[in-house]
């Protein structure tokens, strides 16, 4: 079976995910992608562009039975735009995220232009995938409000039939390369933030729980990874500043020293309030760094529900209270026997299979 894979912002978890897909599948598949910038522009008029690279890859390759596209495509524009060599392939739109529940903030405007291509694509499409069953949920449940906003012919009667199309297909994580990292970890313990330098994972109540920990005596080290974007939230360097000492990397780790991080850390933090997977969290839970995690979202899913008290929080207090055990005593235990089935050795046949349905 021939899969073109169209991805217009081919970078971090995106590209993870693209180029992990065509590695791990028994398919042919074909990358048809732009680079990881200009994400409204993407997603506004990239169809344009990528119908012109796939168009190339077709007359090379041969038409596909299936297009697997990720979210920042506008599909319906992208089908449109090559009608004229693409045939009649089976459609999947994969969602990492959707411009519907991203949070507000002062520098993330509300942009119904964005969240319409979101919906429009899922329409169009045979089958949508969601990264998570929090994510689809999120979704379908943002879709009335968003609709209700228009005048007139507002698509409501799609929606059910939209939702039976969908399903949950995890991202695929390659575990497998953190199995040769030898683990390091030594005293004090070791707190790792690998998120986003972005707001909507909010840093603040992050910097505020070392913070209260900081004033108690408390003797940590912190690992600041994850990768930052142009605008750098405050946070990250006036922590960097109060907690001096403690702060044992600062800034984007390569691969090589991402692996060592993941290994020498013994607790992986997350304050997010818009995270539909986790992707970072995940490697560090397998890599054997107990999570301290809100008790929303996505996470939930990642842990066993037995350990759900153990491992999640409801507020600043539950937040701290954790991380000050924690700390004082270090976990011996790993959870990361339990998110081994995101590994790409057991998702790519699930995708090949999903794809494979939808085909037949």
């Amino acid at each position: 079976m021939r899969v073109l894979l169209v991805e217009p912002y081919f970078g971090g978890s995106h590209r993870q995910w693209a180029e992990g897909f065509a590695a791990a599948s028994t398919n042919e598949v074909h990358l048809v992608t732009h680079d990881a910038r200009f994400w409204k522009w993407r997603m506004e008029g990239g169809h344009v562009t990528l119908s012109q690279s796939a168009s190339e890859v077709v007359a090379r390759h041969g038409r596909p039975d299936v297009l697997l596209a990720s979210d920042m495509l506008n599909l319906p524009a992208f089908l449109g735009a090559s009608r004229s060599f693409l045939g009649d392939p089976a459609t999947a739109l994969f969602m990492h995220e959707n411009q519907l529940t991203y949070p507000a903030s002062h520098q993330v405007q509300e942009l119904l232009t964005h969240a319409v291509i979101n919906w429009t694509s899922a329409a169009a499409a045979d089958s949508v995938f969601f990264n998570s069953g929090y994510h689809l949920e999120s979704f379908f449940g943002a879709l009335p409000e968003l609709l209700g906003r228009f005048p007139d012919y507002r698509h409501s009667a799609l929606i059910d039939g939209t939702r039976a199309r969908s399903s949950v297909l995890p991202v695929g994580v390659d575990l497998g390369r953190l199995d040769s990292v030898v683990a390091t970890r030594t005293s004090p313990p070791l707190i790792l933030w690998n998120q986003r330098w972005e707001h909507d994972k909010n840093p603040a109540e992050f910097f505020g729980a070392l913070d209260a920990l900081a004033d108690d005596g408390i003797d940590f080290r912190v690992a600041l990874a994850g990768e930052a974007f142009s605008t750098i939230p405050g946070e990250f360097e006036a922590a960097r500043d109060r907690l001096g000492r403690r702060v044992v990397h600062f800034g984007f780790a390569e691969p090589a020293a991402y692996a060592d991080l993941l290994r020498a850390a013994d607790i992986v933090v997350s304050t997010a309030n818009h995270e539909f997977f986790g992707v970072a969290i995940v490697e560090a839970i397998y890599a054997g760094a107990w999570p301290v995690l809100p008790n929303r979202l996505a996470y939930p899913g990642h842990v066993p529900e037995a350990r759900h008290a153990e491992v999640l929080y409801d507020d600043f207090d539950g937040l701290v209270d954790h991380l000050r055990r924690l700390v004082k005593a270090p976990p011996t235990e790993s959870l990361g026997k339990h998110v081994r089935h995101y590994d790409w050795s057991v998702v790519g046949p699930q995708y090949d299979a999903a794809l494979q349905a939808l085909v037949s």
